[in-house]
C-alpha cells in the first residue's frame, strides 16, 4: 500500500545524487510519536520520487484492523511482533521511504535490519512539541494513561539512547516542514554522498551525528 506522492523540484541535482547512492536502500524515519514522521515522509518520497510507506498504515492492513484494536485485543507484544515482521517485508522490497511507529526502532532485530537495508533519520521532538501534536487524538494506545505526560517522559527516556543508533538525527520543531524536509535532504546527502550544500547558519536542527 506504498503511494507515490507528486515531486517537487528544487534541488534535482542533490535528490538525484542521494536516490543513486542510495541505490537499493530505503530512507527510514524513526523517533516518537508526534514526532512527524509520516508528515515529513511523505514529502521526503515525493523529492527523491520514491514511494512512501507508513508502517502502522501496512500492519492495520495486515491485520484487518486498527492499531487501537490490535492492542485491546492481542496486547503490545503480539503488535510488536506483527510490526517486525512488516517492516522486514517492505524494506525487502525497497526502496521506500518508510515512516515506523514510534517502538519500532526498540527492536534489535528491526535495528538491524534497518541497518542493513536503510539509512535511518530519528526525528528528534521534545515533549512539550509531541503533547501538543498527539493530545489531539485518541489512537495511541501507550497514552491512554491516567497521566499522559509522565508517559511520554518515561518513553523518551527509555527510548532516546536507542534513538540515537540512527544514522542522522534532525530536530522536529514548529516551523515549516519543507525547512525539516530540506534538513533531511541536506543531511542524507552529506551521510551518503560525502557533502553536501552549507548549512545555513540560521537553521539550528541540523544534526548529522548519529
Amino acid at each position: 500500500m506504498s503511494e507515490t506522492a507528486a515531486p517537487a523540484q528544487a534541488h534535482p541535482t542533490l535528490e538525484a545524487d542521494i536516490v543513486a547512492a542510495l541505490g537499493s536502500r530505503s530512507v527510514v524515519l524513526v523517533g516518537m510519536m508526534g514526532a512527524g514522521k509520516s508528515t515529513i515522509g511523505r514529502r521526503v518520497a515525493a523529492r527523491l520520487r520514491l514511494p512512501f510507506t507508513d508502517a502502522d498504515t501496512e500492519i492495520e492492513a495486515a491485520a484487518v484492523m486498527s492499531i487501537p484494536e490490535i492492542f485491546e485485543t492481542h496486547g503490545e507484544p503480539y503488535f510488536r511482533d506483527g510490526e517486525a515482521r512488516v517492516i522486514a517485508r517492505i524494506l525487502d522490497s525497497g526502496p521506500v521511504v518508510l515512516a515506523t511507529g514510534g517502538g519500532a526502532f526498540m527492536r534489535e532485530e528491526t535495528r538491524n535490519r534497518i541497518r542493513e537495508r536503510a539509512i535511518s533519520i530519528w526525528l528528534k521532538a521534545e515533549p512539550d512539541v509531541i503533547m501538543r501534536r498527539v493530545r489531539r487524538r485518541a489512537d495511541r494506545p501507550l497514552l491512554q494513561t491516567v497521566d499522559p505526560e509522565a508517559t511520554v517522559a518515561r518513553l523518551l527516556s527509555e527510548r532516546e539512547p536507542v534513538y540515537r543508533n540512527a544514522d542522522l538525527t534532525i530536530a522536529s520543531r514548529d516551523v515549516p516542514h519543507d525547512r525539516i524536509v530540506e534538513e533531511c535532504l541536506e543531511a542524507l546527502h552529506a551521510h551518503l554522498c560525502g557533502s553536501g550544500p552549507a548549512p545555513d547558519p540560521t537553521q539550528d536542527g541540523l544534526n548529522t551525528d548519529s
